[in-house]
């Protein structure tokens, strides 16, 4: 998912993780029910519902299962399902994350952000350290244009879990939405030692080295990001054409620019190159 503001933020959008159950629970249902995570974890649905279908049945209250379950019909399609499925587990075991989560995920796919935070906001009641729900929470509010209350989730969400890189990729960029540039620079200079093969991460570095006028630097780094098709490659094709619009170069500004509204045609960068390049 793309976030706003120019700079292009691609996260593990709606993030869905599955919970592997525990104990006092017959033993083969635990390993099933991690089969059908492994086999939701690569795609493979039917086998996943499977084996949670045959875990419940050794014990039909067994709300890991339930919610991966429900999981498996988010992932079909099978909205009215998955409610039902997640329903019920939340109210088999209501002080467990896990079911309102991925109702909060439910919601969200039925363009219901409001909803999904308050489910969001539950499961980190129970759980504060439920690394999905704050990441999924502190998107929303980014995306709704709460940038302090956006900062202060992905603050923590680098606390709880300084191994996802999407905690640092947020804090950045709500950052620089709150005009606090130099930390910006510091979180991102951060994340940028922690996970230096993140793209996300590789993006905001350039558009502070843009910021800061070092533009053969962000030339350097986010050319060789900018020859895909995905947002990865809009955002870096837009920061690209900024750094050479900056330097002079006009017509490789305007290339990189029009081949970034080419796959995005709604891309802010890129459309503002194009209107100062016409001035």
């Amino acid at each position: 998912m793309r976030m706003l503001a120019g700079l292009a933020l691609v996260f593990l959008a709606l993030s869905t993780v599955a919970c592997k159950g525990s104990a006092p629970l017959p033993a083969k249902a635990v390993d099933l029910n991690a089969q059908g995570v492994e086999a939701l974890e690569r795609g493979d649905l039917e086998t996943a519902d499977a084996r949670f279908e045959l875990a419940l049945e050794y014990n039909p209250r067994f709300t890991e299962a339930l919610t991966n379950q429900g999981l498996v019909e988010l992932q079909r399609g099978n909205m009215k399902r998955a409610r039902k499925l997640l329903s019920r587990a939340r109210s088999i075991n209501p002080d467990v994350a896990q079911p309102h989560h991925a109702l909060g995920v439910l919601e969200e796919k039925l363009g219901r952000p409001d909803r999904a935070s308050k489910h969001y906001q539950e499961a980190l009641r129970i759980d504060p350290g439920f690394a999905a729900a704050r990441a999924n929470l502190a998107r929303l509010a980014y995306e709704a244009g709460m940038y302090e209350h956006a900062r202060e989730q992905f603050k923590r969400l680098v606390e709880v879990a300084p191994e996802e890189p999407s905690g640092y990729v947020g804090l950045g960029a709500s950052l620089v939405k709150l005009g606090r540039w130099d930390e910006a620079d510091a979180i991102v200079s951060e994340g940028r030692e922690r996970f230096p093969e993140n793209a996300e991460l590789a993006i905001a570095e350039g558009r502070s080295l843009i910021r800061r006028g070092q533009l053969s630097e962000a030339v350097q780094l986010l050319r060789p990001m900018a020859q895909g098709r995905d947002d990865i490659a809009v955002a870096a094709l837009g920061w690209l054409a900024t750094a050479e619009l900056a330097q002079g170069a006009a017509r490789s500004a305007a290339s990189h620019a029009r081949r970034a509204l080419a796959l995005s045609p709604d891309d802010a960068v890129a459309t503002f190159v194009l209107a100062q390049l016409e001035k």
